[in-house]
């Protein structure tokens, strides 16, 4: 205990400086005003500001996009219970209840308990990521190549598994990821692959212009197709502070959400969007008040924003201790640390031991900011809601392909960047989420290096993988993975898991 107390001292003096402060302030301020405006998610804002972040210091640029990712979850409630339109993917359920609250004029109070229960449910994840971190570092410390590529197999599996939609898409998207992770110069040779003779691939497809494309470009083509106006019936919210029934009511909501989010934010493939789903599902179920959801019960708001919260917060666990992304953010999180120089994993801790704790008390500074903040400013957040789509996009456009030209100085970039733009459309309309994509592109070349080391120390023979108990645990759970997807009852399940009635 003393020595967390040492450790989270070291972190609140380096998030507490000015410097750290005003980027950790700009970064929620984003991740809100992205929240607030329906269609661009934290993953498009976070691939759009990384060539910002390369000026910065490592610390600094990871505290900033930590803040537009959990920064986001807040916007997201705002649009979802005033318009009806989840600002934020994970947002999709605070719809069901918060606007009908909204409709039957209770809007300030479904807002403030959204705020409260995000508050509550941060502190606590702040608390899982400083409590557990340390101790999984120092299991993985232990790992060798083998059991790296292991439990990188397994977080592409579980990924695969909890990704809504068709798992045969899901499993491709993976493959797809895999084989434009493998483009570039071969490490072990020099020898370039797969690059067409096109010079500017021989260092690889660059990470930013994948994300920013599929993601980003993507995300606004499709935007663009909505020619639905949005209905801003609130002109002023009053009454924010719910009313001490309301606090009763979800005082058990908010602690089984912060800790179902908490427990599946950890999860490969997890994070803010299948935790609010689970909350809200759980709680239904539980709730006397059942019968009430779905036309505004103020549980069927506090569930969702309590899970979605806990679970973006604590899918930092994965990142910052293994060096693996949970979910497409953290994929960026890791392509930020690398641009920065950091290898991610075990090592962060004890060779930047700034840098981690650092960001862990960023997050408790960054939650305290946006209750603080966010209230007093939901008038501004609903005047910016009647801005008209036409007049966003083209900013938005302008400036991701100034961000990408700035990376190298070099048209080539912009053009891969609109390439993958398309690309990104046609998958959208094909119904192929991105995310397992940009998680295979991630983990590819590291799951090749650890393959290739792994296959070199035991002198070429693959036993290597089950002849060591953590690594041949890992690819057991993967196996299993993979079989109990496959049976009828739980692939029907799956495809219902993130539809709400």
């Amino acid at each position: 205990m003393d020595q967390l107390i040492t450790n989270l001292g070291i972190g609140f003096g380096v998030a507490l400086s000015i410097q750290n402060l005003l980027y950790c302030l700009l970064g929620v301020l984003l991740g809100t005003l992205i929240g607030v405006l329906p269609g661009i998610g934290p993953v498009a804002t976070i691939a759009m500001l990384l060539p910002v972040t390369f000026t910065l210091s490592p610390i600094s640029a990871l505290i900033m996009l930590a803040g537009i990712y959990y920064g986001a979850q807040y916007g997201g409630s705002t649009t979802a219970i005033l318009v009806n339109l989840p600002g934020e993917s994970s947002s999709v359920v605070t719809c069901l209840d918060g606007y009908q609250m909204a409709r039957q004029g209770r809007a300030g109070a479904a807002l403030g308990m959204a705020a409260i229960a995000s508050f509550i449910a941060g502190t606590f994840a702040t608390l899982v990521i400083a409590l557990f971190a340390p101790p999984l570092a120092e299991v993985a410390l232990k790992f060798g190549p083998s059991e790296y590529f292991s439990l990188m197999v397994l977080g592409l599996i579980a990924a695969v598994v909890l990704a809504h939609g068709s798992l045969i898409k899901a499993i491709a998207m993976v493959i797809l990821g895999l084989l434009l992770g493998l483009v570039g110069t071969d490490v072990n040779s020099g020898v370039a692959r797969f690059n067409f003779g096109i010079s500017e691939l021989s260092d690889g497809i660059g990470f930013v212009s994948v994300a920013m494309g599929v993601f980003g470009f993507a995300e606004i083509i499709g935007n663009l197709e909505q020619k639905g106006e949005r209905e801003v019936f609130v002109k002023r919210v009053a009454n924010l502070l719910p009313t001490l029934q309301d606090f009763k009511d979800c005082a058990g909501t908010i602690v089984r959400g912060t800790l179902l989010g908490s427990a599946l934010g950890i999860l490969p493939g997890g994070g803010a969007l299948l935790s609010s789903f689970a909350a809200y599902t759980l709680e239904k179920k539980v709730s006397k008040n059942s019968a009430n959801f779905g036309k505004g019960a103020i549980q069927g708001v506090a569930a969702p924003e309590s899970a979605n919260n806990a679970g973006a917060q604590t899918s930092f666990i994965p990142l910052l201790t293994l060096g693996i992304p949970s979910n497409p953010v953290m994929a960026l999180m890791i392509g930020a640390m690398m641009i920065q120089g950091i290898a991610p994993g075990p090592q962060v801790m004890t060779e930047r031991p700034q840098l981690f704790w650092g960001m862990i008390a960023s997050m408790w500074v960054g939650n305290l900011m946006l209750v603080v903040l966010n209230l007093p400013l939901i008038g501004m957040w609903i005047k910016l809601l009647t801005v008209p789509y036409r007049l966003l996009y083209p900013a938005i456009v302008l400036f991701m392909c100034v961000g990408v030209y700035s990376l190298q100085n070099s048209p080539f970039d912009v053009l891969q960047t609109a390439m993958f733009g398309i690309v990104g459309y046609i998958f959208v309309k094909l119904e192929c989420e991105p995310a397992p994509l940009i998680l295979g592109f991630i983990l590819g070349p590291l799951m090749e290096e650890n393959l290739r080391r792994a296959m070199l120390l035991s002198r070429g023979n693959p036993m290597t993988f089950v002849e060591r108990p953590i690594s041949a645990a890992m690819l057991g759970i993967s196996v299993f993975l993979l079989l109990i997807i496959v049976a009828p009852t739980v692939r029907k399940k799956r495809e219902e898991a993130f539809v709400e009635d």
